[in-house]
């Protein structure tokens, strides 16, 4: 039961997530447009177009690895994990990343998605069919 709950609070989390990464990129691209500013040169309609893209696909992205955990949780399944090893990956290094740049209450919110995507990946356990089993349904010996 568990493992559901936590699965549901991380899809969520990743859905706000979104939001506010989309609303950030927004915010930044009115300004950029708004400002004409520009950067060595460079067209501020293309740095606006860009951030205007960047949020719109971080948000996409983030909205289809929460989607994983809803699922994993309304099925109560394991959910998959490529995905979220890899959302998890990102989130340890933006998290390191945001230290620098936006202080130590980011990096707190970072970590705890971090640990949210950890608990989902470790709530469900490893797949039957993985590594860890032989063919004949015994676990495999350890190694010396």
């Amino acid at each position: 039961m568990l493992s559901r709950a936590v699965a549901i609070v991380t899809a969520f989390v990743l859905f706000g997530e979104a939001v506010g990464i989309f609303a950030v990129n927004a915010v930044l691209a009115t300004v950029t447009e708004n400002q004409n500013m520009s950067l060595a040169g460079m067209d501020p309609k293309a740095m606006t177009t860009g951030t205007w893209a960047l949020g719109g696909a971080s948000a996409l992205l983030l909205v289809g690895c929460g989607l994983i955990p809803l699922l994993a949780g309304v099925r109560d399944r394991a959910p998959g994990r490529i995905a979220l090893i890899g959302c998890a990956v990102v989130h340890g290094v933006l998290g390191a990343v945001t230290v620098g740049l936006a202080g130590w209450g980011a990096f707190a919110f970072m970590m705890v998605v971090l640990a949210l995507l950890v608990l989902t990946l470790l709530a469900y356990g490893p797949d039957p069919g993985g590594d860890d089993r032989t063919g004949d349904g015994k676990a495999a010996p350890a190694a010396a």
